[in-house]
């Protein structure tokens, strides 16, 4: 499965409001999980089978719990059995059609 999520702290002491620390913490989770993974500036995705990667999301979450007694978090998922690889190979189906393959 494919997991987009987004996970902010409720509350900050940063006095410009920036969470980015927090979700620091969120992402180096995702990225010591060992899980196929890629962070842009909306989401973070990750790609396994649906009790690794829901740990994963868990665990990230309870980092942001850790500074913030409120987390947000938005996901979605893409749920396919049998197929692997899909982080990238989504992206590429869709560059191929568009360069009309």
């Amino acid at each position: 499965m494919l997991v987009a999520f987004s996970i902010a702290p409720g509350t900050t002491d940063d006095p410009s409001g920036s969470v980015s620390r927090a979700v620091a913490d969120a992402i180096r989770v995702v990225r010591e999980s060992g899980l196929p993974n890629e962070t842009n500036a909306m989401f973070t995705n990750v790609e396994g089978e649906w009790d690794e990667v829901m740990a994963v999301v868990k665990q990230a979450v309870d980092a942001v719990a850790a500074v913030s007694p409120r987390v947000s978090l938005v996901l979605k998922a893409d749920i396919r059995p049998g197929f692997t690889g899909q982080l990238t190979a989504k992206v590429e189906r869709v560059e191929q059609a568009l360069a009309g393959e």
